[in-house]
């Protein structure tokens, strides 16, 4: 058990084992189809451009360019300028220019401006004022009119 003279022998140095190289995907940004709409309340008035990458709910009142992949003005809401979304579904006001795929007046929508779309319906007692043009891409910037 106890000896002299011996030196004890050194344990063996364990090398850390190299971790494989794993090639992983590069990460992604949270899906966009899976979060809420953005919702804009009855009571809120906003001046400026709005752009978003999801969806946004209008029931208050916006002075400027609203941009989206899906547009919803409520019964309450209010937007002056241009609205540009892949769905546009008019439930309150619009005074400007509309772009969308799939463009939708309900009953009770009052609507001031041309619409570029792909796809139209409106509802009837829907009110409508302005040129309605077909497109394949409503989506991309419309041509300038000379004037």
């Amino acid at each position: 058990m106890f000896t002299k003279g011996k030196t004890p022998e050194a344990p063996p140095l364990v090398q850390p084992t190299p971790k494989p190289i794993v090639n992983e995907p590069p990460k992604r940004a949270p899906a966009v189809a899976r979060s809420g709409p953005s919702i804009i309340s009855a009571d809120v008035k906003m001046t400026g451009t709005i752009v978003s990458m999801g969806e946004i709910d209008i029931n208050g009142q916006i002075e400027g360019d609203v941009r989206a992949s899906a547009l919803t003005v409520g019964e309450t809401g209010a937007v002056k300028g241009e609205v540009v979304a892949e769905s546009v579904v008019i439930r309150g006001t619009v005074e400007g220019r509309i772009r969308g795929r799939k463009v939708q007046l309900c009953t009770g929508a009052k609507v001031r401006g041309d619409i570029f779309h792909a796809s139209l319906a409106i509802e009837p007692n829907a009110i409508f004022e302005g040129a309605v043009k077909h497109a394949q891409d409503p989506m991309a910037d419309p041509p300038a009119t000379a004037g």
